[in-house]
């Protein structure tokens, strides 16, 4: 099992303007990002490949793609660094994934 996280990014200058940096108008801003925990697959490589045909966007106003890639224990090893409240809000709000089945 692999844990693939994503990060975000919004343009607040699609909102009201075109948003192109051509124009001025880009205004990009990072925002959150998901942890999409991946089973049923055998390589780190194959499960952030399937995250991003998942959940890759890339447009004007949004875009969301893989930035961290780990196994499922090393994911769990960082959250026991992490205060317990927090741990578990990250692991509460992971997003299950596999091929073949659902979004869990």
């Amino acid at each position: 099992m692999y844990v693939i996280s994503t990060q975000t990014l919004e343009n607040y200058g699609a909102h009201s303007e075109d948003g192109k940096h051509s124009s001025g108008n880009a205004y990009w801003k990072f925002k959150g990002g998901n942890d999409y925990i991946v089973s049923t697959l055998d390589r780190i490589q194959d499960a952030t490949a399937f995250v991003a045909a998942l959940c890759m966007e890339n447009d004007i106003s949004y875009k969301e793609f893989p930035v961290t890639f780990r196994s499922y224990d090393e994911w769990k090893d960082e959250l026991g660094k992490l205060s317990p409240e927090y741990a578990e809000f990250l692991e509460s709000n992971a997003i299950r994934v596999s091929p073949g089945k659902e979004v869990a």
